[in-house]
C-alpha cells in the first residue's frame, strides 16, 4: 500500500484525518501519539487522570480515544484545527 501525499491527505476532512490517524495509532497502540493530540485539545486538563501506565496501555488508548469523542461533540477543534490537520498527516505519513 502507498503512503497517501501530503496533497492527498490536506485535501480530506479533519474528521477523515482524525478517524484514519486514530485507527492507525490504535493499531500500533501509540499512546504517546494520542497523548500528544490530547494535550492540544480546548480541554486537555480533563485528560490529567489518565496515567498511561504501560501495563494500562489498551485501556488508556480507549480512554483517550472516549475523552476525544467527548471533547469534540462539545467543543470542536477550535484553533487547534490547523494544529491537528497537521499532527494527523504527520502521522498518517510516517507511520
Amino acid at each position: 500500500m502507498t503512503t497517501p501525499s501530503f496533497a492527498e491527505l490536506d485535501a480530506l476532512p479533519t474528521d477523515e484525518l482524525r478517524e484514519r490517524a486514530f485507527a492507525l495509532a490504535r493499531r500500533h497502540m501509540d499512546i504517546g501519539f494520542f497523548w500528544s493530540v490530547v494535550k492540544h485539545l480546548p480541554n486537555a486538563d480533563d485528560a490529567a487522570e489518565l496515567d498511561g501506565a504501560p501495563n494500562s496501555i489498551g485501556p488508556a488508548i480507549d480512554e483517550a480515544v472516549a475523552l476525544w469523542r467527548e471533547l469534540e461533540g462539545h467543543s470542536g477543534y477550535g484553533e487547534q484545527e490547523p494544529l491537528l490537520r497537521a499532527a494527523f498527516i504527520d502521522y498518517l505519513q510516517k507511520h
